[in-house]
C-alpha cells in the first residue's frame, strides 16, 4: 500500500492466480443442537434503503429499485417445500463449548494499510479477518500477486490470524460501474469476468490457508426475466463450484437484499439447480435476517446449520438495508450467538461496517468486547449490570429508554495496542471526508 510496507501494498490496478496446496479448513463435527433462547421476531415490512443520519453513512446495497426481491416466500427458512420452521428454543443456557471466534472486514478498515489492518485485529483480540480482494488490500489483478500472496499468508501465520476471502470490492473489475459486471450480465463476456475474479479467489484461498470464498449473485439487469438470472446464475458458479470442489475451499454464497439470492429460500433454490453440491455454502448476514427474513435471526441461524461456511455480523433494523454499529439497530444478539454456538460452527464471524471505514480502528475497538459480552450472556455465565447508552450508536438513544445489557457497548477507551487514541465518531478524525463533524 505505501513504500513502508511494499510487501503488502497496493500496487496499479489488477486478480492472478497463485499455487500452494490449501490448508485443511474443513468444519469440525457439529455439536450436539441445544436450543437457545429464541429472539424477537421481526415485523413482517419490505425493507427499504435508510437515508444518513447525523452524517452517518449508511451501507450500500448495490441497487435500491429491487423490491421485487424481498418479502415474496411463505417459508424461506424451508430447505424443501412443505418443511416447517425451527420450533421455538428454550432458554437455558449452554452447555460448555469452544469460543465463537470473531473477526472483522478489511472493507471496513479501507484506509488502513493491509499490514496496519492485520497488526491492528491482531492486536485488539480477534481471532481472523474477512479479507476484501480490492486495489488497497492484495490486489487481485496485481502483477506479483503470487509474491504478496506468500508474503500475506506469512504474515497472518505470523499474527494468529484465521481468514476467509470475501469478493464485495465495488470497483475492482470495473471503475465506473459499482459490483459490476455480476454473474447475471446479458453480456457472456463480462459475466466470464466475474467468475475469472471467484477463480482467482479460490487460489488465492488455497494459498492463505483460508476457510471459505464469499460470493454473491448481483442484481437482475434491467430487461432480464428472473427465470434468465437464475440460468445465467447456475451456468455461471458451476466452474467455481467445481475449482473451489478440487481445492476444498467451500465457495460460500451470500443472500443480499436486491439481489435475484436475496433470501435463504432463494440459496435453496439455487442449491437444489445445481444438483446440492458439496463445495456449495452459505455466507449468512445476521443483519440481512433481521433486514428481511420472516423469522428471527436466531431461527435462520438454526435453519441454516447444514450449509453454514461464513457468517457476517452487525447491527440492523427490520425493513432497512443499512449495516449498524452494535447497539444501533434492534438485534439481540445473546440468542443468535446461543443458536451460532449450538450448531457447533467453526468458523469465522465477521464484523462488517463498510460504510464505517473512516472510523474503523473505532469501530473494530469497540466491537469485540460488546460481542464477546453477548457470548458471556448467551452462556447464561454472566449478566452484566446496565450500562451507559452505546457509544457506537450514530444517534443519541431517548433518556427513558435503556437497552439490556448486552444491547450497550463499552465506552470507547483506547486500548494501549491502539496508538494514537481513535476519535469518537463525530470528532473530525472520525467524520467521513467532506461532512460537518
Amino acid at each position: 500500500m505505501n513504500p513502508g510496507h511494499a510487501d503488502l501494498g497496493h500496487p496499479s490496478l489488477g486478480h492472478v492466480i497463485c499455487g500452494n496446496a490449501p490448508q485443511d479448513r474443513a468444519p469440525q463435527d457439529r455439536a450436539p443442537q441445544d436450543r437457545a433462547p429464541q429472539d424477537r421476531a421481526p415485523q413482517d415490512r419490505v425493507p427499504q434503503e435508510r437515508a444518513p443520519h447525523d452524517n452517518a453513512p449508511h451501507e450500500d446495497a448495490p441497487h435500491e429499485d429491487a423490491p421485487h426481491q424481498t418479502a415474496r416466500h411463505t417459508n424461506p427458512l424451508s430447505p424443501d417445500p412443505g418443511v416447517t420452521a425451527p420450533p421455538p428454543s428454550s432458554s437455558s443456557p449452554l452447555p460448555p463449548s469452544p469460543p465463537l471466534r470473531f473477526g472483522y472486514g478489511t472493507n471496513g478498515l479501507a484506509d488502513l494499510r493491509l499490514d496496519d489492518a492485520l497488526s491492528l485485529l491482531a492486536d485488539l483480540g480477534y481471532d481472523g479477518l474477512g479479507l476484501t480482494l480490492d486495489h488497497m488490500h492484495l490486489d487481485p489483478f496485481a502483477p506479483d500477486l503470487a509474491t504478496r500472496t506468500r508474503r500475506v499468508a506469512h504474515r497472518l501465520d505470523t499474527l494468529g490470524l484465521d481468514v476467509t476471502v470475501e469478493t464485495g470490492a465495488r470497483y475492482v473489475l470495473d471503475p465506473r460501474r459499482k459490483h459490476g459486471p455480476s454473474l447475471l450480465d446479458p453480456d457472456p463476456d463480462d459475466r466470464a469476468r466475474r467468475v475469472g475474479l471467484l477463480l482467482r479467489a479460490v487460489q488465492i484461498a488455497g494459498d492463505l490457508g483460508a476457510h471459505a470464498v464469499h460470493c454473491f449473485s448481483g442484481t437482475v439487469p434491467p430487461g432480464t426475466d428472473t427465470d434468465t438470472a437464475w440460468q445465467r446464475l447456475a451456468d455461471s458458479l458451476t466452474p467455481v463450484l467445481d475449482t473451489a470442489a478440487t481445492a476444498g475451499i467451500p465457495l460460500a454464497i451470500e443472500p443480499e437484499p436486491g439481489h435475484l439470492l436475496a433470501t435463504l429460500a432463494d440459496f435453496h433454490r439455487l442449491r437444489r439447480t445445481l444438483g446440492d453440491p458439496a463445495s456449495l455454502g452459505l455466507t449468512l448476514d445476521i443483519g440481512h435476517c433481521q433486514c428481511l427474513e420472516p423469522l428471527p435471526p436466531a431461527d435462520c441461524v438454526r435453519a441454516a446449520a447444514p450449509w453454514l461456511r461464513h457468517v457476517q455480523i452487525e447491527d440492523m433494523r427490520r425493513a432497512v438495508h443499512e449495516h449498524l454499529p452494535f447497539g444501533a439497530g434492534e438485534i439481540d444478539f445473546p440468542p443468535v450467538l446461543a443458536a451460532l454456538a449450538a450448531t457447533g460452527y467453526r468458523g469465522l464471524m465477521v464484523v462488517e461496517l463498510p460504510r464505517h471505514s473512516h472510523a474503523g480502528p473505532h469501530y473494530a475497538e469497540l466491537s469485540l468486547p460488546f460481542l464477546r459480552r453477548a457470548e458471556t450472556t448467551a452462556r447464561g455465565t454472566h449478566r452484566a449490570a446496565p450500562r451507559p447508552p452505546s457509544s457506537l450508536a450514530p444517534t443519541a438513544q431517548p433518556a427513558a429508554r435503556q437497552r439490556p445489557p448486552f444491547r450497550a457497548a463499552l465506552p470507547s477507551r483506547p486500548s494501549p495496542a491502539v496508538n494514537p487514541p481513535v476519535a469518537r465518531p463525530g470528532e473530525p478524525s472520525a467524520t467521513p471526508e467532506g461532512s460537518a463533524p
